[in-house]
Order: structure tokens, then sequence, then C-alpha cells
């Protein structure tokens, strides 16, 4: 019985799945399914259920995962405690929200680079609602996107807000939200259904708001004139230092976008864990250099 056997075995249990392992694992999906087989053949016993949907653990399989997570929980102390952070090698891979790959996320990368010189990193920049199902799918080791995430099974770490404001083109004055229509972020996300709420109390249904994904092409449609929107300073800074926007008060300003950095806390990863409070930390030192 080895180690690679016995993470397979675990990682297949997590995901339910021998191809969902595969891909976690970087394996190919025999290699998972010999991995599996070796090990019941050593311990002559089966440790799913292999029906057409997905696999099932045994009675065995069951005791045994109490076994694997205890088995990990140990060898990541020992990467902890004892292992060289610079020798740690595999794939990290890495969710950020717009808002954060536009601020500190280069900052961060270089940090973590650093400390894991050999780690090779997948990043991915989407919306905070497909990062969370990306990270509670198992598909992210570590996500910053708009939380907290409120799952039992994962834990937040708290990353500085972002306060909005508002912007219009130098070229066109009006900011009078019932005539120019509001660019937003994306539908479905938080900032977009708190900013349809407030305008539908103060404008009415006549508001018209166009959302958008991409907030650099949000603050290019704001310069060139076609709306006005509120976006965080960090990210229209740019456009204001070439004057091609200014702040202006439309009345109300939103609610500021709080981040975290959110992982999942089982199985044990002292990376993904020491690797949120590089961001932390990162994060926290950006906010403060801002003027």
């Amino acid at each position: 019985m080895t180690f690679d056997q016995i993470r397979t075995f675990l990682w297949v249990a997590r995901l339910g799945g021998f191809r969902k392992a595969a891909e976690r694992l970087c394996l190919s999906q025999p290699a998972v399914s010999t991995r599996i087989a070796n090990l019941e053949d050593e311990l002559r016993v089966p440790l799913f259920e292999r029906g057409s949907g997905e696999l099932v653990l045994t009675k065995q399989g069951t005791l045994l995962l109490s076994y694997a997570e205890q088995m990990l929980f140990v060898e990541e102390e020992i990467k902890q405690r004892v292992a060289n952070p610079s020798e740690a090698d595999g794939l990290f891979r890495v969710g950020a929200s717009e808002t954060i790959a536009q601020a500190w996320l280069p900052e961060f990368l270089k940090a973590f680079s650093e400390t894991y010189p050999r780690v090779n990193v997948d990043l991915t920049v989407d919306i905070s609602l497909n990062l969370r199902t990306s990270l509670l799918e198992r598909k992210l080791d570590l996500a910053f996107l708009m939380g907290p995430v409120s799952e039992f099974s994962v834990e937040n770490v708290p990353l500085p807000s972002f306060d909005l404001h508002w912007y219009r083109s130098v070229s066109n004055a009006q900011t009078d939200l019932s005539v120019v229509p509001v660019i937003s972020y994306a539908r479905m996300t938080r900032p977009y259904r708190e900013l349809m709420s407030e305008l539908s109390r103060r404008i009415g249904p006549s508001v018209r708001v166009f959302a958008s994904a991409s907030l650099s092409a949000s603050l290019k449609m704001i310069a060139a004139g076609i709306a006005v929107g509120p976006y965080p300073r960090a990210l229209a800074r740019d456009f204001l230092k070439s004057e091609q926007i200014v702040e202006f008060d439309a009345g109300f300003r939103p609610q500021p976008l709080q981040f975290t950095a959110s992982y999942l806390s089982e199985p044990r990863s002292f990376l993904v864990e020491n690797s949120a409070e590089i961001a932390q930390s990162v994060a926290l030192n950006w906010d403060k250099s801002q003027p």
C-alpha cells in the first residue's frame, strides 16, 4: 500500500468517479483505475460499489476513507513542518474575479511564485458565481471572489473591500440616471442585483441598465459617453489619469464589494492555506498603498 494509492482512493471517493479523480491528479483514467484495483487486491476487499451511476463506497471503503484522511493530514503536516516550501511542486488552480485580476492579483502571483517556485499555476478569471461553482466542484483550489461562500465545507479568508464610485465621460456631462443608461457588472452577480434594486426603487422601471462581464469594456463604454456606472476607483485609475472619465455624485453609492479568499477545508492542504494567507497579506498591502 502506497501514499499514491491512498491519495488516489481519497480523490475517487471525494469526487465520485475515476475520470474526475484523474483530472484532479493529472493522471490518465486507466492509471487511476489500476491504482484502485491494486489497492483492492492488496486489501482483498471491494472499496466501491460499481454501477451505472456515481461510485458508492462500500462499508470497507467508508472505513478506509477515514484512515486515508488522517494519513494525508499527517503528510500535509510533514510538508508544512519539515519540508522546504521551495521544493513543493504540482499544479495550483486559482480563480479570481476580474476586479481582483485588475487590482492586486499580479502581486499575489509574484509572491506565490517566490514562495513556491516549482508549483505551476492554472489561472481562471470569471464572475464570482462561476468561481463558486468551480470551487465546490473541486475544479479550483483557491478562489478570490465576492464572498463569503456560505458552505460548511468552505473556509473564507477576508480580503479588503472595494468602494464603488460613479463615473461619466468627460465628453458627456449627462448624469440623469432616468435618461442616461447605467452600465454594471454581469447580470448573475451581486453588484448587478443590488444596483438594479436600488435604481428601480429610486427611478422606476424606465431605468436602462447594461450588463457586462468585462470591466475594462464597461469603462471604455463610459469613456465613450455611452453610459455611466459605479466601479472601483482602482480599476478606473488609468481612465482618470488620461482625463477620459470623471467621478460624479449620483445621489447614492452602491455597497462596497466584499471579497474573500475561499477554499475547501477538506482534505487539508497547507499549500492552499498558506496561499490564502499570502493573498490576504498582499491585498492588505496593496490596499494601503492606494491613494
